[in-house]
């Protein structure tokens, strides 16, 4: 339900109060602008708002929220721990000021051994779980994933190559001659010795490595016995890979087999939440997060909160750590063990293993706090050095750099980053893949114009109500532009400017490299000053030269990982109609798509679901010349 009475504050609060239910729910705080300040749940409704009604023993906090209340709008729920769950989702779609916000919403990778096929493949994966198989994880990052994939490679020889590389193969891939596959695809193993393998890896990944490592051992010492050294070496390199995927995570658990680990540490007014995964008594790899909330919350306040949005859409594991004692552990024991579908256990602990785990985390997250505010004192320091330097009235708040990439204009791409008071902001890093015909290939200046004519359009046409990320703070708008160029680039720059409609002043600075292209040699480039340098030494040269570093960086793993993706792009997904099943059908009829671009009409109606139409089709794409 939803009113919005002509008065604001206390006042309003109290006239909902007489229509509200003793009853379980979430409510939301409204402002005179619409926007949804504060999204709370209450066991019961009535009680919770009516303490709004008096606010004189509140926190400064919760009086400006008060004060500022024009409208207020209510959501009933059955039970409290399905308004938490509710509230959750509501926070991080309204992501309301007044309330513990998640910066980063973060989606950690699996593994995942895909049954769809024969031969089961061994591969990383992110999103939804569309495909069947069994899935591992989550891991803290892309790196440890790989990482585990090639130990367990290792280990169980299992592949992770495409269904249609698989398809294509006449003979072993260099991943069975560096024996790191069994080679399925050849038949240098029988799918049925493979599927004792892919079984083998299941295994060790839901906790019982001990077993596979006890029958590995024994196949060993049965080889060694029948004086089949070649094979008791193999199984000997397969033990030390496992031995090696143990050793990877660090902190080990030796009674915890499966757990979520949260430990939050507050300095400063600033809070960060470490998390750790522990998944087969393995520690599976850490983040750390750190949620925007106000500074007078506690840190069980600040926990709570973010546990609840943590897993607004992620499963959890099946027992939860935490450094703090919830003020109320069964309401979220229930809602996460709905979200679940499965019994979700938290605890504090005060003894014991799991203790040192949640000690190991807390100690983690001090320590990344005390690396985050170090590091944004000396971004604030630095950031006023560039004030300093290029004559802005204040320390930029989002600084823009800009680079292009290309070999002689094919597969160019522009690529934008994005610093601030944080340092790198990469959530906010931008590609542009070139895409005007009009512009000579390798024309630089052709190049930066249409980056920058993109960035700036989609800029003046965003909402003014939207110019900030609410979770970072980071500003839509940057206060300079960095382009890496001298006078050319930025008369490129101007010319976009000048039809621009800006939200704000933007200040752009070209910068030239030095003779012989020596860095610490720049020149500076701004409109209405001459060419200037800065000092040998100054940190703030330092600083701009790591901005324009990075840019590169980033504009040249762009292009490479596109003209890669060119280089392997197979000539089938060119063929409209063709999707992925009339693609392996093809594929495993004729062994290559060479082969497909070789047959002949009749050949290719033979294959298992292409039509007449759909063959003359192919036949067509690839016999147009002729």
């Amino acid at each position: 339900m939803t009113e919005t009475p002509s008065r604001s504050g206390h006042e309003v609060i109290r006239e909902f109060v007489r229509t509200l239910p003793a009853a379980p729910g979430v409510y939301r705080m409204i402002d005179a602008n619409g926007e949804v300040m504060y999204v709370g749940k209450a066991r019961n409704l009535k009680a919770r708002v009516t303490n709004y009604t008096r606010p004189e023993g509140l926190e400064l906090r919760l009086q400006r929220m008060i004060a500022a209340t024009v409208s207020m709008e209510f959501v009933r729920t059955e039970t409290e721990s399905e308004a938490l769950l509710l509230e959750a989702n509501l926070i991080k779609r309204l992501k309301p000021r007044f309330n513990v916000l998640l910066r980063d919403d973060k989606s950690f990778p699996y593994i995942l051994i895909a049954t769809d096929h024969e031969a089961p493949e061994l591969t990383k994966h992110r999103g939804s779980r569309r495909r069947k198989g069994h899935y591992f994880g989550p891991f803290a990052s892309a790196t440890a994933v790989g990482r585990t994939i090639t130990s367990l490679q290792k280990a169980f020889l299992l592949r992770n190559c495409s269904d249609s590389f698989y398809a294509a193969r006449t003979r072993p891939c260099l991943m069975h001659q560096i024996k790191r596959c069994a080679g399925p695809c050849t038949r240098e193993v029988s799918l049925e010795d493979y599927g004792e393998l892919v079984d083998e890896a299941r295994q060790f990944l839901s906790g019982k490595s001990q077993n596979v490592r006890d029958h590995i051992q024994q196949e060993m010492n049965q080889a060694a016995e029948q004086l089949d050294f070649e094979r008791a070496a193999l199984l000997r390199d397969r033990l030390s890979a496992l031995s090696l995927i143990q050793s990877q995570g660090g902190a080990s658990a030796r009674t915890v087999e499966e757990a979520d680990v949260f430990a939050i540490h507050h300095e400063g007014g600033q809070f960060c939440v470490q998390v750790f995964f522990f998944r087969a008594y393995q520690n599976w790899g850490n983040y750390p997060y750190r949620p925007r909330a106000d500074a007078s919350l506690s840190d069980i306040e600040v926990l709570e909160a973010f546990i609840g949005q943590f897993y607004e859409n992620r499963t959890p594991a099946r027992l939860v750590l935490v450094s703090h004692d919830l003020a109320e552990p069964e309401v979220m024991e229930e809602a996460l063990s709905t979200r679940a579908g499965r019994r979700v256990h938290i605890e504090a602990p005060k003894r014991g293993e799991k203790r040192d785990l949640v000690q190991h985390a807390l100690n983690n997250a001090r320590e990344a706090l005390g690396r985050q505010m170090a590091e944004g004192a000396t971004n604030r320091k630095l950031l006023e050095g560039v004030a300093n330097c290029f004559g802005l009235d204040e320390p930029p708040r989002r600084i823009e750099v800009y680079d292009n990439s290309h070999i002689s204009g094919t597969n160019a791409v522009g690529a934008m980053i994005v610093a601030g008071e944080e340092g790198f902001s990469k959530k906010h890093y931008r590609t542009f893949n070139i895409k005007s015909t009009d512009i000579t290939p390798g024309d630089d200046f052709g190049m930066m114009r249409e980056v920058l004519t993109r960035r700036f359009t989609r800029l003046a046409n965003e909402s003014e109500d939207e110019d900030e990320d609410e979770v970072s703070g980071m500003p839509d708008c940057p206060d300079v532009v960095l382009i890496d160029g001298g006078v050319g680039q930025l008369n490129a720059v101007r010319q976009v400017i000048a039809e621009m409609n800006l939200p704000k002043d933007v200040t752009f600075i070209g910068i030239a490299k030095g003779e012989d292209r020596d860095a610490g040699r720049e020149k500076f480039h701004m409109e209405g000053k001459e060419p200037f340098m800065l000092p040998h030494r100054d940190p703030v040269l330092y600083y701009v030269q790591r901005l324009r570093d990075e840019a590169h960086r980033f504009a040249i793993g762009t292009h490479r990982a596109r003209r890669k993706k060119e280089q392997i792009k197979n000539p089938l997904d060119e063929i409209e109609g063709i999707g992925p099943t009339r693609k392996r059908a093809l594929l495993n009829h004729f062994g290559s798509a060479k082969a497909v671009g070789r047959a002949s009409l009749n050949d290719l109606e033979a294959v298992p679901g292409i039509s007449s139409a759909m063959a003359q089709l192919i036949y067509d794409h690839f016999n147009a010349s002729r």
